[in-house]
């Protein structure tokens, strides 16, 4: 009988993930037959079913749902000997796989990697943008080394650094570009666009507002920060941007941009990893080169 392999568990981890054959098969870079065929031998060595197959996707069996969380303990535990003997192999090679959030990375990102190359030419770095609660879900099981994002998390078994703060800054029709800073309470009053619900700058832009809650009837949304400018240019309201987006974001759009007056609204930009990961000696040194370069 065939004995378990590490693919086997990685394969079935991403179709636990991504709960479609298909989808697995992508983030595996195998293909879909290739990746059914594993799962299915997986399930013949443990003589029973891991997945309960349908058309559109597929839900985990009860041996399932319990074996997952032993292959993921395994794949966690040989990451991490990968990783221990990285820290004592002089300076940082191989894979590093980050994590940024969508409001940063088209801004830093471009930065980050430019400097991470120029320091560490033997470094892989495979980068990922999405929104805050996916990426810290990935880190805490091992799939991303770190993050950037906003601070705080205040996870407990997540380190944080902080690399610099930023203010937010409003941007509505060049018409209005004369007209007073409208405070917080009037901004609630007004034609708010904001970021679609899982972004954290949308409830960073609700609270500096003190809005408790966003009507849908009241308020519109966008998928990104270059999406609500563009909204503001044809007149459908106004929005709040950090102000790294602020030249990339504005340029060519019919829009003006204002300061808010004392106290401004801010955010604090982070990286974030595991306070276990082997790593952490090499990762505090790139924040801290971060931070420099931010």
């Amino acid at each position: 009988m065939a004995n378990f392999t590490i693919k086997h568990f990685r394969y079935f981890d991403a179709l636990a993930r991504m709960g479609h054959f298909g989808r697995a098969a992508e983030v595996c870079s195998i293909s879909q037959p290739a990746l059914s065929a594993q799962i299915k031998e997986l399930e013949t060595i443990l003589g029973a079913p891991l997945v309960e197959r349908t058309p559109r996707n597929i839900r985990l069996t009860t041996l399932g749902v319990e074996f997952l969380g032993r292959a993921r303990k395994v794949l966690y535990d040989v990451d991490h000997m990968s990783d221990l003997a990285r820290v004592y192999d002089g300076p940082l090679t191989g894979l590093l796989r980050m994590g940024v959030i969508p409001t940063v990375a088209p801004y830093l990102l471009p930065q980050v990697i430019r400097h991470l190359s120029d320091t560490m030419p033997d470094l892989d770095l495979h980068p990922r943008e999405t929104i805050t609660e996916t990426l810290l879900r990935d880190l805490t099981e091992s799939r991303l080394d770190f993050v950037i994002a906003a601070l705080p998390v205040s996870e407990p078994g997540l380190r944080e650094f902080a690399l610099f703060d930023e203010e937010f800054v409003l941007v509505r029709p060049k018409a209005d570009q004369h007209k007073p800073v409208p405070s917080p309470a009037r901004l609630e009053q007004m034609k708010l666009l904001l970021l679609e619900e899982g972004h954290c700058f949308r409830d960073q832009a609700l609270s500096f507002c003190d809005i408790t809650s966003a009507d849908p009837s009241l308020r519109m949304e966008g998928t990104s920060l270059s999406t609500l400018v563009q909204m503001v240019s044809a007149g459908l309201g106004i929005t709040l941007i950090p102000d790294m987006a602020v030249r990339l974001e504005t340029r060519g759009a019919d829009v003006a941009v204002s300061r808010f007056p004392d106290p401004k609204p801010t955010r604090t930009i982070g990286m974030i990893w595991r306070k276990t990961n082997p790593l952490e000696p090499h990762l505090m040194n790139i924040a801290a080169a971060l931070r420099q370069l931010a």
